[in-house]
């Protein structure tokens, strides 16, 4: 493959995931900022962001969609998808979430002066624990992501077999939905290093002042539990339903 293509896939994959941000994040930024105003819900927050990916995998289908560092991982890690893109990707993938955050900012700074002036509010962006300490959120990580590729996994052959690749996007986007309303609460269901840590490097450079902002245990737990997870779901997939559909 050739660097210009690569470099159009890695394009693809930072729009995609910018485009994530930009309406999963502002999702979140209705809720904070106008909250009492629009009587919002933890549902809508869960729909918003299965819309944001809905849209983020339809701006990136020319790079696979991937939108996500587990994903470009997990599939790397059991025969898709060639290792020496994986970095790149995961580059393009985190650099789209900071640009979408910024994006975000930028549409709701006037607001944001308003309501929060010390600019505690970095959680719009970013995830932080229900629980103290790393294992709680590692877990939920872990789980979370593990069951994402695993759906995603199913999704992509259950489309392949049946000439529904219509499909693909929009029954990643209600598994997201679900996996936010049953699994999101313990630490925010990022399931993405990308949709954390690019937003989360933006709240560091515009000066948010949020406690524990970038402290290892928080910063770690949506960046290595996605990792362990996206891989250890593919592989279960490959070693159960994977295996039951090609039989």
């Amino acid at each position: 493959m050739s660097e210009s293509s690569l470099g159009k896939e890695m394009l693809s994959e930072f729009m995609g995931t910018m485009i994530l941000i930009i309406f999963g994040a502002g999702n979140v930024a209705m809720v904070v900022l106008f909250g009492k105003a629009i009587n919002t819900t933890w549902t809508n927050i869960t729909l918003g962001w299965g819309l944001a990916v809905l849209f983020g995998v339809l701006a990136s289908l020319r790079s696979g969609a991937h939108i996500n560092p587990a994903v470009s991982l997990a599939l790397a890690c059991t025969g898709r998808f060639p290792w020496r893109k994986v970095l790149p990707y995961s580059i393009a993938q985190t650099a789209g979430g900071c640009a979408g955050a910024a994006i975000v900012f930028l549409d709701f700074h006037a607001k944001w002066l308003l309501v929060d002036p010390q600019l505690a509010s970095a959680g719009v962006f970013c995830t932080f624990p229900a629980v103290p300490g790393f294992w709680p959120g590692f877990i939920d990580q872990v789980i979370g992501t593990a069951v994402l590729l695993f759906g995603v996994l199913s999704i992509g052959d259950f489309a392949s077999k049946n000439n529904a690749g219509w499909l693909g996007p929009f029954a990643v986007a209600a598994l997201v939905m679900v996996i936010g309303m049953a699994l999101g609460a313990m630490n925010g269901y990022a399931i993405n290093p990308a949709r954390d840590f690019g937003p989360r490097f933006f709240t560091l450079m515009a000066g948010f002042s949020t406690p524990n902002l970038m402290d290892p245990s928080v910063v770690l737990v949506p960046i290595l539990g996605p990792l362990v997870g996206g891989p250890l779901g593919a592989f279960i997939y490959d070693r159960t339903t994977g295996m039951l559909n090609k039989a």
